[in-house]
């Protein structure tokens, strides 16, 4: 019964979402049993290009380094914000999920060549959370029962909290930015005079991912409607 309750509940999980955090849970088991080590998996141009390992393009946003700390912070913000996304603003809309994490992998690869940067994961946590504050801006934030803000301002803490656990604020600041990008093209370029929609997800993702029942124009996303449970980041609405 135990087992089939928690197929149930991990079966309700959006499948984007499901689909991501399984592959980095996966990949750093994997390297916790020294299936592979992380050698394998960094980003590197001259071995993508040169030796062809292209696979690391993708297997760089996987890994989060040794399970610890860092790691299960890290996916408690990923499985959190990138659930709370595709269950909110994206609901009904998983290939203009898809085309955005496609949109923010590649950028956020460009980006990464100039800063030498090898494990894309947390930059790449760092610009959902940025998306969803931009779009969720009268939640109030508590972080640690210690701090109160409005939503927009969580990329910054974690940034910041990122800076007291001596990390490099490099990644959170690139994972600010390519969110930033995709805010503005999609949310605010739109709606300017003389502006347009410059992001248009390709047919055959929304052949792929889109299906008659998922689409739901009437659905109007509250940030109540989210998963629930973690003391890190907890929000509210105003008035609410």
């Amino acid at each position: 019964m135990a087992y089939q309750t928690l197929q149930q509940e991990y079966l309700q999980i959006p499948v984007v979402t499901r689909a991501y955090t399984t592959a980095c849970v996966l990949t750093t088991a994997a390297v916790q049993l020294e299936i592979i080590t992380p050698f394998q998996l960094y980003f590197n141009p001259d071995l993508i290009l040169k030796n062809y390992q292209v696979w690391r393009l993708i297997t760089n946003f996987l890994f989060f380094g040794p399970v610890g700390f860092n790691f299960l912070f890290n996916m408690i913000f990923l499985y959190r914000y990138c659930r709370m996304l595709e269950e909110g603003s994206f609901r009904g809309r998983t290939a203009d999920f898809v085309f955005m994490f496609l949109f923010g992998g590649l950028l956020m690869t460009i980006f990464g060549m100039f800063v030498s940067l090898v494990f894309l994961g947390q930059a790449f946590t760092i610009m959902l959370v940025y998306i969803w504050s931009r779009r969720n801006p009268n939640v109030r934030m508590n972080f640690f029962g210690l701090l109160n803000f409005q939503a927009p301002f969580l990329p910054w803490v974690l940034m910041g909290f990122s800076l007291l656990l001596g990390n490099s604020i490099i990644v959170d600041l690139l994972g600010i930015a390519v969110g930033h990008v995709y805010y503005f093209l999609e949310d605010v370029f739109p709606n300017q005079p003389g502006g347009g929609r410059w992001l248009k997800t390709p047919s055959i993702i929304k052949m792929l991912f889109d299906t008659p029942e998922e689409e739901d124009p009437n659905y109007n996303p509250l940030p109540e409607d989210r998963p629930g449970g973690f003391a890190w980041g907890e929000g509210r609405r105003l008035g609410g």
